[in-house]
């Protein structure tokens, strides 16, 4: 940089209405103070428009800061379905899991939504109105069918039209994405005994008018037995010592032959002093005695610590 006398303090270089905004000339007369350029150029990058105060805020240009963490740019997230129907992988950034909204432009608990704009086919030489898709972040940290779903579980034994029965459904995060995923056509059967989260779960159902939200003790279906068809998938995330059973007599009043079960089994609600994998091997034992053939178990590692997700298919018990 060249050698700038000090001076012109109330000359041009220092006006306070310059282009670069407000105090956008104020930089440019301190950048003389640094002679050789140290705090000269300092002074210049405040003046000039990067970061000038004047500009429009210069972090990133309208709407910067990454977009509330990279996910809300629909032009950027390229949206592909997954090998489960009714489940979708968004490209971008990061790879998220979707799900896709069945009330658009309202989330469950917080979760990121995506939208991404549907391309018009003109009808008649006309334009079509230009519509949208709305997407939400499946969060696996939160949900034991997600992360399963990233752990590679071969098949989840829902999709679109499917009657599905939830046990432990808690405050409905995962089941909304699972009303999601089997739609408006399909139906959401979701048990919990918590009247504390029974109430969230109620506040979501009425938004998800396929969800049917049944507050009572999954050890006990024949007390809603009179809400339940015959439904085609059963997931169970209770969390109790006697999973197995609860599941197998469920399976016995609701699943048909040749349903799809997937169980999320907690080591430490079993058996907190055997090893893991004991565990999982009795429960997958017990299953087989409640007439539901294993197909599968993968761990949930690294989204759940000490859980494994097992996959069977129903057939009448003995």
């Amino acid at each position: 940089m060249a050698f700038t006398p000090r001076g012109g303090r109330g000359g041009a270089p220092r006006g306070r209405g310059g282009f670069g905004g407000d105090r956008g000339g104020r930089g440019g007369g301190r950048g003389g103070r640094g002679g050789f350029g140290d705090r000269g150029g300092r002074g210049g990058g405040r003046g000039g428009g990067a970061r000038g105060r004047g500009a429009p805020r210069g972090r990133g240009g309208p709407g910067g800061r990454g977009g509330a963490g990279g996910a809300r740019g629909g032009a950027k997230v390229i949206v592909e379905p997954h090998r489960h129907a009714g489940v979708f992988v968004g490209r971008g950034k990061e790879d998220l899991l979707l799900t896709k909204n069945l009330t658009p432009g309202e989330s469950v608990y917080g979760e990121k939504r995506i939208s991404v704009a549907n391309s018009a086919n003109p009808t008649n030489g006309e334009d079509a109105p230009a519509t949208s898709t709305e997407y939400r972040v499946w969060n696996p940290f939160r949900s034991k069918l997600a992360a399963g779903i990233l752990g590679g579980v071969d098949d989840i034994y829902m999709k679109p039209g499917s009657k599905v029965l939830y046990l432990g459904a808690a405050s409905g995060t995962s089941v909304s994405h699972v009303a999601d995923i089997v739609g408006p056509e399909g139906t959401v059967y979701a048990v919990e005994f918590s009247h504390r989260s029974g109430r969230d779960l109620i506040n979501m159902a009425t938004h998800r008018t396929n969800v049917i939200p049944i507050v009572e003790d999954a050890r006990h279906p024949l007390k809603y037995r009179m809400l339940l068809p015959m439904v085609d998938c059963i997931f169970a995330d209770v969390a109790q010592p006697d999973q197995a059973r609860i599941v197998g007599l469920n399976a016995s009043l609701f699943l048909k032959v040749g349903g799809g079960v997937l169980i999320s089994i907690k080591a430490n609600c079993i058996d907190s002093t055997a090893a893991p994998e004991a565990v999982f091997a009795s429960e997958v034992n017990k299953m087989r005695e409640m007439g539901i053939k294993p197909k599968e178990q993968l761990t949930l590692e690294p989204f759940e610590r000490d859980h494994a997700l097992v996959a069977g298919i129903y057939h009448r018990s003995s």
